[in-house]
């Protein structure tokens, strides 16, 4: 990570793609891989490089095709498509996120320490919330969601609804 311009360039002709809910990395099916904890904590560390962030724009930007899309991450709202019909900020509490993560973990037949996902989440968090570019917030307009006692279910049921109103307005304005 120390060469920031190199880094750019790679990022700028990143081989992405999407098939159905598979994610590619050229030829290869990384949906798994960009799961693993390591990959998020880098891609934190990696998140405060101006160059690098400015060529993943013009990427993520790339995937913005009809009908939609659904973008996940820490700027999407607020950097990458501040436009968005519909903007949820998606939150929990540090402890329910890292149990969260602990049983996608073990599940997957990864090693999962407790101790150590609360310690790298809290850590990512200050990191992002902190950085001087894009730093983690709420984008302007956005859906508040803390799905800290909430299922999966009941959280995509909430998106739902709030996509179906904001999409009853537009059609109506």
């Amino acid at each position: 990570m120390k060469d920031e311009h190199a880094l750019a360039k790679l990022a700028e002709h990143l081989p992405c793609s999407f098939v159905g809910e598979h994610i590619y990395l050229g030829k290869e099916d990384v949906s798994q891989a960009i799961r693993k904890e390591e990959v998020g904590n880098t891609a934190s560390r990696i998140a405060v490089l101006p160059t690098v962030r400015h060529a993943l724009a013009g990427l993520q930007l790339g995937f913005r095709k009809p009908p939609g899309l659904v973008a996940d991450g820490r700027d999407m709202g607020t950097v990458i498509f501040p436009n968005a019909q519909l903007k949820v900020f998606l939150t929990a509490s540090v402890e329910a996120r890292a149990q969260r993560r602990y049983k996608q973990l073990i599940e997957k037949g990864f090693a999962a320490n407790m101790a150590d996902l609360l310690q790298d989440l809290t850590e990512r968090d200050a990191r992002d919330a902190n950085r001087s570019i894009a730093p983690l917030k709420p984008a302007e307009g956005a859906y508040l969601l803390d799905t800290s006692d909430m299922s999966a279910d009941e959280a995509v049921s909430q998106v739902l609804h709030w996509y179906a109103a904001v999409k009853k307005r537009h059609d109506a304005g």
